[in-house]
């Protein structure tokens, strides 16, 4: 099975392919950035090209994202949401199917630790992955996580 993991963001958003046979292989990851000069309407259109491109690429059959958390700022919340949305319109059209996990499902799968720092992941993604090197930059690290959440999860999932 073929897992694609997203970090989304305006800016930049992670992505992660992880093979999930007998256990979980990165095959690839990266960023999708954006150009700062453009308007966030082609900024979307450019997440949402790359995505696309990424999915006929890895041909994935889930795509995994974390859900939203609320932020102490309101605008980028917004700017993350609209993302997400990009992303989840791109995973409808391309019929992949799509599995979300809040921040804690996420840090408990990685470290066992709901509360886990961000660094703590990191070490554990490369740990369980058998890499390295952590995956940067940390928007990709956080795509891989996402993925590997979903390996954890997939027979909780399937019930």
């Amino acid at each position: 099975m073929i897992i694609l993991g997203i970090d989304p963001g305006l800016a930049s958003t992670g992505w992660a392919v992880v093979e999930n046979l007998l256990e979980p292989k990165l095959i690839a990851y990266g960023l999708i950035k954006t150009i700062k000069n453009l308007s966030q309407e082609k900024r979307f259109l450019q997440i949402y090209e790359e995505l696309h491109e990424l999915i006929e690429n890895y041909r994935p059959q889930v795509l995994c994202l974390e859900k939203v958390f609320f932020n102490t700022n309101a605008k980028t919340a917004l700017i993350v949401g609209e993302a997400r949305g990009i992303v989840k319109i791109c995973a409808l059209l391309k019929r992949v199917a799509l599995a979300e996990f809040t921040p804690l499902q996420i840090k408990s799968a990685i470290t066992g630790y709901g509360r886990a720092e961000k660094k703590q992941i990191q070490e554990m993604v490369r740990i369980l992955l058998r890499l390295d090197q952590i995956p940067k930059p940390d928007d990709a690290a956080d795509a891989v996580a996402a993925a590997l959440t979903y390996c954890f999860y997939k027979k909780d999932l399937e019930k």
